[in-house]
């Protein structure tokens, strides 16, 4: 897919660019980020232009994850990452994995709820996406606060799920379906009644 980018009313998520390698590098330097996320650990400016310039148009072009940089729409400033990973596009599976990161000067305004938001819209209404998995490793409580807020449903612990610095860790999963946010689906849901 040839990269896109998304709009919501304070934020702009677009791809990575080359000028936004600092910003990138300077965020990354948080040791929330890669205590529960497969940032490298120390993250260096090398690390960021690999990922920026490398990794994230090659998985754009071979459809295996979609990564948006999440700036400010007044001021262009880096509020984090946000990309839809483990993508399965085609039916019947219609599903994928969302996964973020905040920069430390960004939290608790809100932003990165409003970006997974759109993100899910996306997801659901372009791609066709009928099941909207989040997993963290458990203990992630601010990342659990923003799946809660934007209507997953918590689905539990998962032992042993995520391998982070050679250790295997739990993780909690959880969902969103269409229906959540009040959208149809290509499918049609029966849940459980027992």
């Amino acid at each position: 897919m040839e990269p896109i980018s998304l709009r919501t009313e304070r934020l702009l998520l677009r791809p990575l660019t080359p000028a936004d390698i600092p910003a990138v590098h300077a965020a990354c330097q948080d040791p929330e980020i890669p205590r529960y996320t497969p940032v490298p650990s120390p993250y260096t400016h090398e690390d960021a232009r690999v990922y920026i310039e490398e990794t994230c148009p090659r998985y754009w072009r071979e459809d295996t994850a979609y990564t948006f940089g999440v700036f400010t729409r007044d001021d262009n400033r880096l509020t984090g990452v946000m990309c839809l990973v483990r993508l399965q596009l085609e039916a019947p599976e219609r599903q994928a994995e969302i996964g973020y990161w905040t920069a430390r000067e960004a939290r608790g305004h809100g932003y990165t709820v409003e970006a997974a938001r759109e993100a899910a819209r996306w997801a659901f209404e372009d791609l066709g996406v009928e099941r909207l998995e989040w997993v963290a490793q458990a203990g992630n409580e601010p990342s659990r606060q923003v799946a809660l807020r934007l209507g997953f449903r918590m689905e539990g612990l998962v032992r042993a799920l995520i391998v982070h610095g050679g250790v295997r860790h739990d993780a909690w999963r959880a969902a969103l379906l269409p229906g959540d946010l009040g959208l149809p689906s290509k499918t049609p849901y029966v849940p459980y009644a027992g």
